[in-house]
């Protein structure tokens, strides 16, 4: 290949022969489903899709290929999600409006083309799956400078629904405009959030003293931006997408070690991988009494069951100061000696789910 066009005649054989290859994978995709929708088994498998993306980046390091493990993600989690439009077609509810981080979450597993049922509450995710009007829904469960999310801990301890898979997401906001130089923005929009995380930002770039106008939510701020060709938006990177706004600065927080821990849920249980986590709430019966919480760890002790996560949760069904305790540990739950550890508490525990643990805990 001497020249541009050499190349270019190059990459269109290749993306021919590349088409050729998805359309016969998604052929065996249908046969896929049509064994799926006989038996009623899940769509959506978290832990066989880990599998291939592993056994793929292997395959790249081995051959020297330009590809490393968080491209091969990107372009193969697309491909699943097309894969399970395919298979059978789902929706996904996730606490929205649409074009915030929760939006992102929710587009980076189940890719652009699902059907998403944007809802104002966690609380209206749970209603919504709890009444089969959509199989999964994607919240957030922690973040690292917030910590717990209270709401979806409370509504895991009542509903039916279990996590199926989490993901951690870095938080990065970007700087939006339709304005062709900085010096012609007059005005910014954010949540009120926004402007404090992104001050350093402001003040290097003389953004400071314009006016900041805080609203609803970061996609608002989206949309007011597209509207003013004379003003920006400080949101995520999916509302600058969605709403056509062109990104003038990306990562402009002040810290960049911001993530979120959100979690996918639906009604089914995953089978066991390698690499499972665990999630459960404990309400001890004798909580009161010095060293219960410490009698009940030593069973996990005696497995070698690792922990993760413990924290406290104040519980809403007792009156007076009660509380349940908030554990994530690694394994699976129908492991034979993860099963002897919480059969001795079956009235102390309550499964939240059983899940492929996600890339960067927090």
């Amino acid at each position: 290949m001497k020249t541009l066009d050499d190349c270019r005649r190059s990459i269109d054989a290749i993306d021919n022969e590349m088409l050729e290859l998805l359309n016969k994978r998604m052929k065996v995709v249908e046969r896929v489903g049509e064994i799926k929708n006989a038996s009623g088994g899940a769509i959506y498998r978290p832990e066989r899709e880990k599998a291939i993306i592993e056994r793929l980046e292997a395959q790249s390091k081995a051959n020297g290929g330009a590809l490393n493990k968080s491209a091969i993600e990107a372009i193969f989690l697309e491909i699943f999600a097309v894969s399970r439009n395919l298979e059978r077609p789902e929706k996904i509810a996730y606490l929205g409006p649409e074009g915030t981080f929760t939006h992102q979450a929710a587009e980076s597993r189940f890719g652009a083309m699902s059907d998403y049922i944007s809802l104002s509450s966690i609380h209206s995710v749970f209603k919504t799956l709890e009444s089969k009007r959509a199989k999964f829904g994607v919240v957030p469960i922690e973040n690292s400078k917030d910590g717990i999310v209270g709401e979806t801990l409370d509504l895991l301890a009542k509903s039916s629904v279990k996590i199926v898979a989490e993901l951690y997401m870095p938080i990065h906001m970007s700087f939006v405009t339709k304005a062709t130089k900085i010096e012609d923005i007059k005005k910014i929009y954010s949540k009120d959030k926004g402007f404090g995380q992104c001050r350093e930002f402001l003040s290097e770039h003389n953004l400071i003293n314009i006016e900041h106008i805080p609203v609803e939510s970061t996609a608002k701020a989206a949309i007011l931006a597209s509207e003013d060709p004379n003003s920006a938006a400080i949101c995520s990177h999916i509302a600058a997408k969605l709403y056509k706004v062109p990104t003038m600065f990306e990562n402009i927080e002040d810290e960049h070690d911001s993530s979120t821990r959100f979690v996918i849920l639906s009604d089914f249980k995953n089978g066991i991988s390698e690499h499972d986590k665990t999630s459960i709430l404990v309400k001890l019966e004798d909580a009161k009494e010095a060293g219960s919480l410490v009698h009940f760890l030593q069973d996990f002790d005696e497995e070698n069951i690792n922990l993760s996560k413990i924290e406290s949760r104040p519980s809403k069904d007792q009156s007076g100061f009660g509380y349940w305790f908030y554990i994530d540990f690694y394994g699976h739950i129908d492991e034979p000696h993860i099963q002897k550890v919480l059969s001795k508490h079956d009235a102390e525990v309550t499964w939240l789910g059983s899940y492929v643990k996600g890339e960067d805990e927090l």
